[in-house]
């Protein structure tokens, strides 16, 4: 059948597993091959841009709600806009401690749900955010791109999740096995298009 949306996938799911007493649980392997997914899958697709303004004399700003990873970073309102560099949290401690130095941002570091800034911001700079936006969860919408072009990657996901649950470790390691294959195809795909351009790619973890 076709896997067109998260009903096709739900009772795909069910069929290549030949149960009909998992209704209750298939949204959890489904969430489950998300996590795994959102963990092991960075392409083009996933970027996003999002503007947000920082405040003076505070240093970490927040990060969306859907972020995995950032791509660019950038301040909007200079001349011309300044593009951060990033830190580990160790040397923006040791070099910009909290609240100590203050001024334009020029380096960043990502702590938990945060994004944290040397120096200090001193007054409200506009941060253009690049980041890698994790792929809406299919329990809020019906579909999303990674469904309509590569349901494998769901699909065998959620049955590898599934064979754990069903405490079948022989099937959960071919099942993964087919997901982690599909995952390193389409990883791949995107890297040589990538390549294949004008410009590559910096990840940043």
């Amino acid at each position: 059948m076709a896997l067109a949306n998260y009903s096709d996938l739900q009772t795909s799911i069910a069929g290549w597993l030949n149960r009909s007493d998992l209704t209750s649980v298939i949204p959890d392997f489904v969430t489950l091959a998300e996590a795994r997914i959102a963990r092991e899958l960075r392409v083009r697709k996933q970027i996003v841009n999002t503007v947000i303004p920082t405040v003076a004399n505070v240093q970490t700003i927040t990060l969306p709600s859907d972020y995995l990873e950032t791509e660019n970073i950038s301040i909007l309102n200079t001349s011309p806009p300044a593009a951060l560099a990033v830190v580990t949290p160790e040397i923006m401690d040791r070099k910009y401690p909290y609240a100590y130095v203050t001024g334009q941002p020029l380096v960043y570091t990502t702590l938990g749900d945060q994004l944290q800034f040397g120096p200090t911001p001193d007054a409200v700079y506009q941060v253009s955010l690049d980041y890698y936006q994790r792929w809406p969860a299919l329990s809020v919408t019906p579909t999303n791109w990674l469904l309509t072009n590569h349901p494998s990657l769901y699909l065998f996901g959620a049955l590898g999740e599934a064979s754990l649950y069903l405490m079948d470790e022989a099937r959960s390691a071919m099942w993964l096995q087919r997901f982690g294959s599909e995952v390193e195809a389409l990883q791949s795909q995107d890297d040589e298009a990538l390549r294949s351009g004008s410009a590559m790619r910096v990840r940043t973890l």
